[in-house]
């Protein structure tokens, strides 16, 4: 490690949490089934596990952000790393449920932290000429993690013990923040922002109203959607988020600059990033219970489906990249959505033959699509803002982002548990992703 490539060694450590982040999302689904039954879990029980740390992640990453500008990234990457072991290991030592939801709400946090900051340190380290290298670097590497997990947490779970699935990122997040202690250096730190004070009002008012709607959709389907306590949360969360919209328009310091919305392309590139997340959310873990529970298939084999399904995206991303720069963010985002619609439906009316082989094809058609489904978003929202608001359109983009996998939980969990119909919930979000196509096409610019 010399000073010359510092910025490289540094690069490849922050590259990893964007792995830990993605792995996060394939590698529990896969691990669900084994996870209830050996802690004697309900069914949306156990599905508390995976979003306990989406919503945690969704609410806390603004904060995370904001966090990072007014301390220094340096410090609050490694508190953020030291958050995420901490819940990793009591993840993995969980002797119950209770505490196993816990802790991955405590992860979350924990990402939430850590991944704004290691974008502004990429961004700092890296001079501009350079950035889209390094950040093109950065996707692969979680590519190769998100490919990676379905198989990782089927071997885990079945050879193994799930457990691993959450000790396994103790010693990666070690080597990280080793690497990043020695090549972090406080020349490379922007000025940290000292202007107003945070946000707690609006933070407070966003983490609330979000529990309270992702707790009534939830647990719907078990306490009964009449029932007078999650009748009174759903007011709860409503009225919270006008709130939250109230406050925050008129604050000089917002949390999230709501503002940024009044621009068509950006909003509908973020509507579509919240699509793509309630998508991905669909298949990673319920299609992987499906082939588990209704199939019988071992853990390794719905992994292995899983896997073999986003390998292509190594490729398809190359393409979508020349395609973007060639005709613009409108056409290429609109062909992937069709065509990721078009193969969620065929493994919805597949599904009820309950054959392996019929589902894999269509699974590998919508793994091929996901670039196509989120390069020219990205593209289109970033571009669609000024310069100095790169930060903020970030922040929001990734929230709603992940409020789209937080909801997708949700409502596909209660979905199954009031129709036990896996099917239904394929059909349900290839219909929410085809009606993706009217929002882009009426929002998205051409160019």
């Amino acid at each position: 490690m010399f000073d010359r490539n510092r910025q490289w060694w540094l690069l490849c450590a922050l590259s990893g949490v964007l792995g830990l982040t993605v792995l996060g999302e394939t590698i529990v689904g896969v691990a669900l089934p084994t996870i209830r039954t050996d802690l004697g879990m309900t069914q949306i029980a156990s599905h508390w596990v995976v979003n306990a740390y989406l919503l945690t992640f969704t609410c806390f990453v603004a904060l995370g952000g904001r966090l990072g500008d007014k301390l220094g990234h340096g410090l609050v990457f490694q508190s953020g790393a030291a958050l995420f072991a901490v819940a990793s290991l009591a993840a993995g030592l969980a002797p119950s449920g209770g505490i196993l939801i816990a802790a991955t709400a405590v992860q979350g946090i924990g990402a939430a932290v850590i991944f704004p900051a290691s974008m502004a340190m990429v961004t700092a380290s890296f001079p501009p000429e350079k950035r889209g290298t390094a950040f093109g670097m950065q996707t692969t590497v979680g590519g190769v993690f998100m490919s990676s997990g379905p198989l990782l947490g089927g071997l885990f779970s079945q050879v193994l013990s799930w457990r691993w699935i959450f000790l396994i990122n103790l010693p990666i997040v070690l080597a990280i923040a080793l690497v990043v202690l020695a090549t972090w250096r406080p020349s490379d730190q922007q000025m940290r922002d000292s202007r107003g004070r945070f946000d707690l009002s609006g933070f407070a008012t966003l983490f609330l109203g979000l529990v309270a709607l992702v707790v009534f959709l939830m647990q719907g389907a078990d306490w009964g959607w009449t029932s007078p306590t999650l009748l009174m949360l759903l007011v709860f969360g409503i009225v919270l988020m006008i709130v939250f919209f109230t406050v925050e328009r008129r604050r000089p310091d917002p949390l999230i600059e709501l503002d940024l919305l009044a621009i068509r392309t950006f909003t509908g590139g973020t509507i579509s990033f919240f699509v793509f997340q309630f998508n991905k959310i669909a298949i990673f873990v319920f299609l992987a219970m499906y082939f588990q529970e209704k199939l019988g298939r071992s853990p390794v084999a719905a992994g292995l489906a899983v896997m073999i399904a986003i390998l292509p995206t190594l490729v398809t991303s190359l393409i979508t990249g020349r395609m973007t720069d060639r005709l613009g963010a409108r056409v290429p985002l609109i062909f992937g959505y069709a065509l990721n619609g078009a193969a969620v439906v065929a493994i919805g009316l597949l599904s009820v033959f309950e054959s392996y082989w019929l589902v894999l094809l269509p699974l590998i058609i919508w793994g091929a699509t996901l670039p196509p489904s989120s390069i020219p978003a990205r593209q289109a929202l970033m571009g669609a803002v000024p310069k100095d608001k790169h930060g903020q359109a970030s922040g929001i983009n990734l929230t709603v982002q992940m409020l789209g996998g937080t909801i997708g939980m949700a409502l596909c969990g209660s979905i199954l548990a009031a129709t036990g119909s896996y099917q239904l919930v394929f059909l349900i979000t290839g219909c929410l992703v085809l009606a993706t196509i009217f929002v882009i096409w009426s929002m998205v610019e051409r160019d």
